[in-house]
């Protein structure tokens, strides 16, 4: 058996999503006081929403933070994965909190309300500059936490732009019907990138074969090896999207199976397969446990 523990850099994951849950819960702040300041019904009840999305990013971090502890005992594999649960819970909260939108959208669209618009205007402009710099941050990430995290907060970005162009209408023409109908686009398009999200995380708790990774052309580069004669049993999984594990049996009559061993585990780290387990096996040996 040969086994690589290549643990590549785990990145500012914990970092962003703690940059995102204090300027959230900072901008929570600035809501109450804009909507107590414009007698605004809808900022205070959307001061009210991003509390609730300050809950959530503080449940994400915690997980984030515990992912990036080293395997035990208890977790041979290590606690990458618990990253997943944060990308669970945000999702599950960005379900309910956009149908909600949707349901109450869509009661506006038969009974629009009147708003201050300068008022409201002053206050998208600060909307969007606070979660627009945190959804800059979060963008690079690649964790399907950081993901979830940035559909989060790209759909307060996105409110405040529909908020924002609404205002800036309204100042001029009387048309509130505009604030229902993008907030019920906004929504359908955070909810269609919930959905994905999801499939993603599902795939790997299911332990699908990684999408970034080529499978065939994986299998091409190893066979071709000079001493490897087949590969046989192959297992490709991926603990979190970003750290990738394979197992897999090599038949060959190599006088020097160490300098082998290596030569596959360089051809896979490209692959960002970071831990590589192989059983190398003569031609004359037939393979005994549970091979396919």
């Amino acid at each position: 058996m040969a086994h690589s523990h290549s643990h590549h850099h785990e990145g500012n994951a914990s970092k962003n999503i703690s940059v995102a849950f204090f300027l959230n819960l900072f901008f929570v702040a600035v809501e109450v006081a804009g909507g107590l300041y414009t007698n605004s019904i809808a900022i205070l009840s959307d001061a009210l929403h991003d509390f609730g999305d300050s809950l959530s990013l503080a449940v994400a971090w915690a997980f984030q933070k515990k992912a990036t502890r080293k395997r035990d005992r208890k977790y041979t594999y290590g606690y990458r994965r618990f990253s997943l649960l944060g990308s669970i819970f945000l999702s599950g909260v960005l379900f309910v909190s956009s149908l909600f939108v949707v349901y109450e959208a869509g009661k506006r669209v038969f009974e629009p309300q009147e708003v201050n618009a300068p008022g409201m205007l002053w206050i998208a402009v600060i909307g969007v500059l606070i979660n627009g710099a945190v959804a800059l941050r979060l963008k690079k990430g690649t964790s399907l936490n950081e993901r979830a995290v940035f559909l989060h907060i790209m759909e307060d970005v996105l409110g405040w732009i529909a908020v924002l162009i609404v205002s800036a209408v309204m100042i001029f023409v009387s048309l509130p019907v505009l604030d229902p109908l993008l907030s019920i686009a906004i929504s359908l398009w955070v909810l269609a990138n919930v959905f994905r999200n999801m499939r993603d995380t599902f795939r790997i708790l299911l332990q699908a074969t990684p999408d970034s990774v080529d499978i065939g052309e994986l299998e091409k580069k190893l066979d071709a090896v000079e001493d490897v004669l087949s590969i046989h049993d192959l297992h490709l999984w991926t603990m979190d999207s970003e750290s990738h594990i394979m197992t897999l049996h090599v038949v060959s009559d190599t006088a020097n199976p160490e300098r082998l061993k290596h030569q596959l585990i360089d051809i896979a780290k490209p692959f960002h397969i970071d831990h590589v387990t192989i059983e190398i096996e003569k031609p004359d040996i037939a393979c005994q446990h549970n091979c396919d």
